[in-house]
């Protein structure tokens, strides 16, 4: 195992909540405008704004200075600069904004000299720690790395695992994931009853148990051998011609490692970076690079995935657990399609409802692996594309507890086609 040794900051959270008169800095101001092409709101919209598409409208923007953004009536707008190759200058601003039915919104853009920083309601963090000698647990990670062989936690053996809640963790103000940082390699969710960030502290007493509910949520999924929520496996041919279904876990890379790249407040994201994933004897290994992003207001993260050196015909290969699910279902609009499962199958034997979304054009198929037997087990399958090695999804959970469209199937089904929805309509940018 190693840990960074040093903190490099990768985003430059300047909330820019300014005062225009005294802060803009003295250039060319422009316009952009968002327009919501449907005729339903969209709520908690996530706006991403490159670097070259705001110095198209303004010029050169220096390394020191940050673009800041105004509505109609001259008031700043919440924004949050992200650095995501770490060189120390901002290449993406988000702004999470919620529109009404075909509502357009025009915000006045200018270069701020020396924007304030103050304090905004945080709707979205991801936080990876690692335990001290003295069974506390040190600060919050930029950057770390295990081996692959990295033993899951015996807590029978040892209250407390070598990192909180046994790996990263990221959240917003509706729902938590976290992934094991060890041989499983899965991801699990946290059903939240809270919109407050909690889970840089969950965990850190071993008298509160976050497998039973408590106010701000619980761990609400059993994962067992499946693909949990969302993990990560890969289909191929083997040398005898034969379809195999491969997780990334088991031993079987060399290290993985977290580097944080984007940590709130509209917006989290990190990167998990897998060297030499060894899928077969015959096979060069492959790596991998996934990064997840989640955002405030919404069920679900997003999962980006590049493979390099993956044999020709591989699938991406990702699922849900169904431990206690029944049955699975899928669902489709014109251009997006999914799968969802929905049971009384959480942790705290009530409802569950868990589904992958995915671009039609990305989809292969669905499937489901054995109940038994060795490998991956008690999982439903989606098999993904890989366009230039790469692809994309959505992993959704909403938990009864959450919210009160989500204590049973139709409200959860109605709930995706909405998003659905949503997701076929991006807003329209200028």
């Amino acid at each position: 195992m190693k840990q960074s040794t040093s903190i490099k900051v990768k985003t430059i959270i300047n909330v820019s909540l300014l005062s225009l008169s005294s802060l803009c800095y003295a250039q060319k101001s422009s316009v952009v405008t968002f327009k919501n092409e449907l005729a339903t709101e969209k709520k908690n919209e996530l706006i991403v704004l490159k670097r070259a598409f705001l110095e198209a409208k303004l010029g050169k923007v220096p390394v020191s200075k940050y673009v800041i953004f105004a509505n109609e009536n001259k008031q700043p707008i919440l924004a949050q600069y992200d650095d995501l190759n770490g060189d120390g200058k901002w290449d993406e601003i988000a702004l999470l904004q919620s529109f009404v039915a075909n509502q357009v919104k025009s915000f006045k853009i200018s270069v701020s000299d020396r924007p304030a920083t103050i304090k905004a309601l945080v709707r979205a963090n991801v936080r990876h720690r690692r335990k001290n000698a003295d069974d506390t647990f040190g600060d919050i990670l930029d950057k770390d790395a295990v081996k692959g062989t990295q033993p899951a936690t015996d807590f029978s053996k040892q209250p407390l695992p070598p990192f909180l809640t046994e790996g990263p963790a990221w959240e917003n103000d509706k729902v938590g994931f976290r992934v094991y940082f060890d041989t499983r390699n899965a991801k699990d969710i946290w059903g939240k009853t809270t919109s407050q960030m909690v889970l840089n502290e969950v965990g850190l007493d071993t008298a509160n148990n976050y497998h039973k509910q408590a106010d701000w949520g619980m761990d609400v999924l059993k994962v067992g051998k499946s693909l949990g929520a969302g993990s990560l496996a890969l289909t191929f041919k083997n040398a005898s011609g034969k379809d195999t279904l491969v997780r990334l876990g088991d031993n079987n890379f060399e290290e993985v490692q977290y580097v944080k790249i984007s940590n709130g407040p509209l917006r989290a994201v990190f990167k998990l970076k897998y060297k030499n994933w060894k899928i077969a004897k015959h096979l060069a290994p492959v790596q991998v690079e996934e990064v997840i992003s989640i955002w405030g207001g919404q069920y679900f993260y997003e999962s980006s995935v590049s493979l390099k050196n993956a044999p020709k015909g591989a699938v991406l290969t990702t699922g849900i657990v169904n431990l206690h699910s029944k049955n699975s279902f899928e669902i489709a609009s014109n251009k997006i399609t999914g799968l969802y499962t929905y049971d009384q199958q959480s942790e705290n034997h009530d409802n569950l409802g868990m589904a992958i979304v995915v671009p039609k054009s990305s989809l292969i198929s669905f499937g489901q692996t054995p109940n038994s037997g060795t490998g991956i087990l008690n999982t439903y399958t989606v098999n993904l594309k890989l366009i230039n090695g790469k692809t994309s999804f959505r992993f959704y959970a909403g938990w009864e507890k959450s919210e009160e469209f989500f204590k049973n199937k139709e409200g959860f089904e109605e709930f995706l086609k909405q998003e659905m929805k949503l997701m076929e309509s991006p807003l329209n940018l200028k």
